[in-house]
């Protein structure tokens, strides 16, 4: 019993190791962007559901934090707001599922061809869902959410999403490089950890479990492996159920996303798991504080279609342009360590780390880490920002 938590703790170590410099240059490139972006023009930037208000919304979502919870109380926030609810949503789609430390990590740990995939259905994932609301979303629906938004039920990282520490005085450069901007990147930086490193924390302690404990013959089996084609079919379909009951969101499941390709997953399927991350059940529960049972529901509806459609699309068109890996393998899933690029590459972004975190100590990051779970004190978490945000 122990020798198998031994090698499960192992696997999860390797995977760590492995991307631990890809999640940390990920999550600067983000907050970053997120330093420059004000969170208030974004509401009055979505007014409706028009195709040009929807690239907004997914340039927006793009240059936002990827975190599934806190992507998910924006959006509410800002159709609280006044924002269209499908510009919202394709808002949250694009925070989730188009943002660079996710591309980065699946380049990383699965291939060139898993970012691509992303990035490319992505995007139509959202052009499906907004089409199936033209369909199907009506008035009373809208109504019936806002309703229930208007009573302003927590869900989690409420204070993250509501707060603005974007720089606007100056060019994008000048922003990045003040005192007030390289604050609020390190402030950004540590939030955006401690809102995610719960699931990055459970995606890789159960892709190490998953891939010590189950045998491969059981994923092959359960994936179709041995029927090529039902399996193109099977996976899309069936990968957004294995992430609803993984738990697993924002970038904590892609270790698991590796563990199920290796296991033989269709390549849509890996797809549709990978998008599936605001459908998980802690998210659907959110969804019903936030405007009601009913609508969940049919939220859950419109999103599985979506993500499991584009998946296929993506499988079938990776297919033909012969772009899908032949072999089923990820390299992560070797235990063991070696001095190499990657041992330099961690060190060196381990050093970056060290430095936002001592700025983000230095400049009151600690109260504004506390407003996440306090949303109430927004206002004087923001005055606190600016305060300590000349601080060398």
């Amino acid at each position: 019993m122990l020798s198998a938590i031994g090698h499960a703790l192992m696997m999860s170590f390797t995977m760590t190791w492995e991307i631990l410099w890809a999640l940390i240059l990920g999550f600067w490139l983000s907050e970053i962007i997120q330093a420059v972006v004000s969170k208030e023009e974004m509401s009055r930037l979505l007014p409706d559901d028009s195709p040009r208000t929807i690239a907004v919304a997914c340039g927006l979502g793009a240059a936002s934090s990827s975190c599934s919870y806190a992507a998910v109380a924006l959006a509410r926030s800002m159709f609280r707001k006044g924002a269209n609810f499908t510009a919202a949503m394709a808002f949250q789609f694009a925070s989730t599922n188009l943002v660079l430390e996710l591309g980065i990590l699946l380049a990383v740990l699965m291939g060139w061809q898993f970012t691509l995939a992303e990035f490319t259905g992505g995007p139509l994932m959202i052009v499906i869902m907004v089409l199936l609301f033209k369909a199907f979303l009506t008035p009373r629906i809208v109504e019936a959410a806002r309703q229930q938004a208007e009573k302003g039920l927590h869900g989690r990282m409420e204070g993250h999403a509501t707060m603005d520490m974007s720089v606007h005085e100056g060019t994008i450069w000048q922003r990045m490089t003040s005192d007030k901007g390289r604050t609020a990147i390190s402030h950004f930086f540590v939030m955006d950890w401690a809102s995610l490193w719960i699931d990055i924390g459970a995606g890789l302690l159960i892709a190490g479990a998953l891939a010590a404990w189950v045998p491969k013959h059981f994923w092959q089996a359960f994936f179709l492996q041995g029927h090529p084609i039902l399996a193109k079919f099977w996976g899309p379909a069936v990968g957004p159920v294995v992430a609803i009951l993984s738990f697993v969101c924002s970038v904590g499941n892609v270790p698991l996303a590796a563990v199920l390709w290796n296991g033989g997953i269709s390549f849509g399927g890996v797809v549709a798991f990978l998008f599936a991350d605001l459908i998980v059940l802690p998210i659907l529960d959110i969804y019903r504080k936030y405007y009601g049972l009913k609508v969940s529901v049919f939220l859950l509806a419109i999103f599985y279609v979506s993500m499991a459609l584009a998946a296929l699309a993506v499988e079938f068109v990776f297919g033909a342009l012969h772009l899908i890996p032949q072999q089923h393998s990820v390299q992560i899933m070797e235990e063991s360590i070696h001095w190499n690029y990657t041992t330099v590459l961690n060190i060196i972004f381990l050093m970056l780390a060290v430095v936002l975190v001592i700025r983000f100590l230095r400049t009151g990051g600690p109260e504004m880490l506390r407003m996440m779970s306090n949303p109430g004190r927004q206002g004087h978490g923001e005055e606190a920002h600016q305060n300590h945000g000349h601080h060398a």
